[in-house]
């Protein structure tokens, strides 16, 4: 065991976690009930155990070193571990009061929260949840600032570097739970004239086509993969939403390229159409994705198995959409 390990008093590091959070001595002293000198005293301490400044006094405060910014996380995460074992939560769902927020995106929230609201009214009356628009394919700092509890989608990037950093042996503050899969599909309105037989890939190169993009970039996961066989396609309309693509294909010649799993929930089953894509894209692969700071507690656990009822319920509806006839 190292030595500075062995000299550790673990009560430094909850100093250091406040210290880190509120980024002043004065506020940290006030959040932890201790005295100042107290703080200065414990932040002294871990400065002699550590080898490492930790933080500088600044204007405003203390800003951290560069030692102290890769530390933060795994204390964090240590000490959120260790208060989950040492006080579990008595967590009843049908006496609980409390209010989760999810981050998703809207297509994702129309396919999971009709289902997720029946089981909170057979099991949890007295819970609520709050919707948070997901803006983004890499969520983290999100669930790293606290603002949701889980963040639900396709974050294809966020879990191969989580992959590559524990096959490196680093640190890792995010877990994951996959909760269903799907495939890419064509949306098109039901009279279009590309709706009458198969869709080859030059008549798709040539029609004209919406993008969903939660960042706003002019192309995505269909046109990376199209550049890599060498062709295009004419993107007239980028938008944020899979509802408001949805609306505009099926008052549109306009083509979109959408999850199967979202074609049901979109609402205009009567005048869209879906048609296999002339091109092959990635799976795509939705997850439940949260900070190991919230994994131990008992209505944190009780959310993600929530969650995942519901995908599964979902998922059993996308069984037998995916073996209708397009």
């Amino acid at each position: 065991m190292p030595d500075a390990y062995r000299r550790l008093d673990l009560n430094l590091l909850r100093v250091f976690d406040a210290v880190m959070a509120e980024r002043s001595l004065t506020r940290a002293a006030d959040k932890l009930s201790l005295t100042q000198p107290a703080v200065s005293n414990a932040l002294r301490r871990l400065r002699d155990t550590l080898g490492d400044e930790l933080v500088r006094r600044s204007s405003t405060g203390v800003e951290p070193t560069a030692r102290a910014q890769a530390l933060w996380p795994v204390v964090q995460s240590a000490l959120g571990q260790l208060e989950g074992a040492l006080t579990p939560q008595a967590f009843e769902p049908a006496r609980a009061g409390n209010s989760f927020v999810l981050a998703m995106a809207d297509a994702t929230a129309a396919a999971l929260l009709p289902h997720m609201v029946g089981i909170l009214a057979g099991e949890a009356p007295g819970v609520s949840v709050r919707v948070l628009p997901l803006a983004t394919r890499d969520p983290r700092r999100l669930l790293d600032e606290e603002a949701a509890d889980l963040a639900i989608g396709y974050f294809p990037a966020v879990l191969a570097d989580l992959t590559a950093r524990q096959q490196a042996g680093d640190a890792v503050d995010y877990a994951h739970q996959r909760l269903y899969d799907g495939e890419y599909v064509c949306l098109m309105r039901k009279d279009h004239p590309l709706a009458a037989g198969p869709l080859t890939l030059d008549a798709y190169c040539a029609a004209r086509h919406l993008l969903v993009s939660f960042s706003g970039r002019p192309y995505g996961f269909t046109d990376e993969a199209l550049a890599a066989m060498g062709r295009q396609r004419r993107i007239v309309l980028t938008v944020n939403q899979f509802f408001t693509a949805g609306r505009v294909v099926a008052n549109s010649d306009l083509l979109t390229v959408l999850p199967l799993h979202f074609f049901g929930v979109t609402g205009l089953g009567s005048a869209l159409v879906w048609r296999p894509l002339p091109l092959q894209l990635p799976t795509v692969h939705v997850d439940a994705l949260w900070h190991l700071r919230r994994a131990a507690g008992a209505p944190q656990r009780w959310l993600r198995g929530v969650v995942a009822r519901a995908a599964s319920a979902e998922n059993q509806g996308l069984g037998a959409a995916a073996h209708t006839d397009p």
